[in-house]
């Protein structure tokens, strides 16, 4: 009897796996890390950098504000801010023929990238072709909707075309987002003196 036992056992241990190899068998738990885009990565640094924004006061609100700029004028494509750059500098060097038509093809080859339409809008501003640079501010309102800059020149813009309730509202949702925009508190005082006559 104790001789079938012992074979019995022998026999089960050589049937059974060796603890080595059942683990090599065995598969392996694996976590899939999906690598983030670019975009997503800005996505989620933007939305930090806004609540800080809009919770910080005095100076430190200009290197967040700095920060939040140099995430919308980043792009997936290097080719699409380098453009963006070539742009600024013909506007800034009185180029506005060279600086539309590098912001026109930016905005046709990348139509996703919210600061391409902004730079234009300010162009449009410029320009004095109010609505073409509201069309391009919608645009970048429907990409980017916290985008304070766009709403502060959705503002000026339309006070200077006398809608005062309208340019208001523009102003306050600029504010909501970043409530340190000094030119935009100025210009609601501008706007009550209008609105008074005064």
């Amino acid at each position: 009897m104790r001789g079938s036992s012992l074979l019995f056992l022998a026999l089960l241990v050589s049937a059974s796996p060796s603890l080595a190899e059942s683990e090599a068998e065995a598969p392996a738990e694996t976590v899939e890390v999906k690598p983030r885009k670019p975009s997503e990565v800005r996505a989620e640094q933007l939305d930090i950098l806004l609540a800080r924004l809009h919770k910080s006061e005095g100076s430190g609100r200009e290197p967040l504000e700095a920060k939040i700029w140099a995430l919308w004028s980043s792009s997936d494509s290097p080719t699409a801010e380098v453009l963006l750059q070539q742009a600024q500098k013909a506007m800034e060097a009185g180029a506005p023929a060279e600086s539309m038509s590098i912001l026109d093809r930016l905005v046709g080859a990348h139509p996703d990238f919210a600061e391409a339409w902004n730079k234009r809008a300010t162009l449009y501003y410029l320009m004095k072709r109010d609505d073409a640079s509201l069309a391009d501010i919608d645009k970048v309102l429907d990409l980017e909707p916290r985008h304070f800059g766009a709403l502060a020149g959705k503002g000026m813009i339309l006070q200077r075309q006398k809608k005062y309730s309208a340019a208001r509202e523009a102003y306050e949702d600029a504010l909501a987002i970043n409530p340190g925009i000094q030119q935009v508190k100025s210009a609601l005082k501008e706007l009550d003196r209008l609105e008074q006559g005064i």
